[in-house]
């Protein structure tokens, strides 16, 4: 029997398993597109700075084991765009296609919501990360673009998708007053 799969928001003692997970990415994966991966030290200071712009971090852990993690942040840092989030994905190699990003974005996104948020980014690596495009799709994104050999990474240049969720009433009305 697979063990319960907990959903919650990342502490400091996940940085480690977390800069493991995303190193993985960094070397071998297109969904980011740095090229060295961040230590752990650098990990925390993301998800400090995260938590002092008050976005959330979660992760997904099973039998005390970190297996992925969400993230969201301010989609740029100029002020007009407080409001819009750019959300992250990552997860262990061995624990993809179980449903198991699906949990962690949608937990994502209601949280960004409750804090706000009226937009969310989904910035995909590589048009051909059918995954990511896939699970994006299923939770109300909608395509917003695509921006073509941007990335050269893995020996090959890259495409970046982008995909766009509304969250609560949007652009409809004034957002909240969370500053």
């Amino acid at each position: 029997m697979t063990p319960p799969l907990l959903i919650r928001a990342c502490l400091p003692g996940d940085i480690p398993a977390l800069s493991g997970l995303y190193a993985w990415h960094v070397a071998h994966g297109t969904g980011t597109f740095e090229l060295d991966a961040p230590d752990a030290r650098q990990m925390a200071v993301r998800l400090e700075q995260a938590d002092e712009q008050g976005w959330p971090w979660l992760v997904a852990e099973r039998a005390s084991r970190v297996i992925g993690y969400a993230c969201a942040q301010p989609f740029r840092p100029r002020l007009a765009f407080r409001h819009c989030v750019e959300d992250s994905v990552y997860l262990a190699p061995d624990c993809q296609r179980q449903g198991i990003g699906r949990l962690l974005l949608a937990e994502l996104i209601a949280q960004c919501e409750a804090r706000g948020a009226t937009q969310m980014i989904a910035v995909i690596g590589d048009a051909a990360n059918a995954g990511s495009i896939c699970l994006h799709r299923a939770l109300g994104f909608v395509p917003a673009g695509q921006l073509s050999g941007v990335g050269w990474k893995l020996e090959r240049w890259l495409d970046v998708v982008l995909m766009q969720r509304r969250l609560g009433l949007g652009a409809e009305s004034a957002p909240s007053q969370k500053e």
